[in-house]
């Protein structure tokens, strides 16, 4: 499973910004949007719809979007609508799988976009169960997260504060989560080569991807 942590999605007055206008939007029960499964281990709130909150998930769309890693490593063809969510004290989101088609819309890959700081909230990690261990992340105002939605995970329950964050699903155009992590490491091999980087270093990266690229197709 291909993990990737995006820094500085957001800048600082952006994540300020967008908590000053989420601190004025209504909220309502989260568990309106789950799955019939999910729905029973919900325990959060997500903003209500308005035009407010409707320009606050635009900024952050557009700011996930620009990213160049974001764009590497999901390959969005389409995104879901975004959700502003919210856990106070109290409040969790037990394991679940998300639900693989939302809208007409394949989720190949989930996103959680943090807009509290770590040192806002306790508890509240989003915990996703991977082959190799059980993985945490509580990541600074303005970073994110985007993992395989096929995984298993959940959000830990809040212990004080609150933890804000902004959350979709993509569907991206290449399906396969491996095939994107090789694209990915060109992609990394490139930027390297062409901002002059370390010609050894790119040349083990393509050894891998070579290494990589034989794995799946030797036998066929």
């Amino acid at each position: 499973m291909t993990m990737f942590v995006l820094g500085d999605v957001l800048s600082g007055a952006e994540v300020r910004v967008l908590r000053d206008e989420a601190a004025r939007l209504e909220f309502e029960d989260g568990a309106r949007t789950a799955g019939a499964r999910a729905r029973r281990v919900k325990a959060n709130d997500q903003a209500a719809r308005s035009p407010e909150r409707d320009a606050l998930l635009e900024m952050a769309r557009k700011a996930l979007t620009a990213h160049p890693v974001f764009q590497s490593a999901a390959r969005p063809r389409q995104m879901t609508p975004l959700i502003l969510s919210r856990y106070r004290e109290g409040q969790t989101y037990g394991y679940h799988v998300d639900d693989a088609l939302m809208g007409g819309i394949r989720t190949d890959l989930s996103f959680t976009l943090f807009l509290a700081d770590p040192e806002s909230y306790d508890g509240g990690a989003l915990e996703i169960d991977d082959p190799a261990g059980l993985r945490e992340v509580r990541l600074p105002a303005g970073s994110a997260v985007l993992y395989p939605s096929t995984s298993l995970h959940r959000v830990a329950p809040v212990t004080r504060g609150e933890r804000l964050a902004v959350v979709g699903w993509i569907e991206s155009w290449i399906r396969d989560d491996a095939e994107r992590a090789i694209l990915f490491g060109l992609d990394q091999a490139l930027a390297t080569l062409d901002g002059g980087g370390d010609v050894a270093l790119v040349s083990d990266k393509l050894a891998q991807i070579r290494s990589n690229l034989l794995r799946r197709w030797a036998g066929r």
